[in-house]
């Protein structure tokens, strides 16, 4: 049985918009533009690169978004945010 905040689908929307659909139905679009400014660290700065970051996927065994280079988010926090939970 899976977790009602894991990620079941992503579609990247443009720049750094995505839509994801949670295990629970909740469906949310975000902007992660704010979260890849300043200083993100060697494994978000490639997603600066609008390209790149439309390289998002779903993955399936850690029910969250992730990137080629390894990047990923905390599928509970996506939720959170999706909810309105700071």
């Amino acid at each position: 049985m899976s977790a009602p905040y894991e990620v079941r689908a992503v579609k990247h929307l443009g720049e750094f918009r995505l839509r994801l659909v949670f295990a629970d139905g909740v469906v949310t679009e975000i902007d992660l533009a704010e979260r890849l400014a300043g200083d993100v660290g060697p494994v978000f700065g490639p997603l600066r690169d609008p390209v790149f970051f439309a390289r998002v996927a779903v993955d399936t065994e850690l029910g969250t978004i992730v990137w080629p280079n390894g990047a990923d988010l905390a599928p509970d926090a996506l939720h959170a945010r999706a909810l309105g939970v700071p």
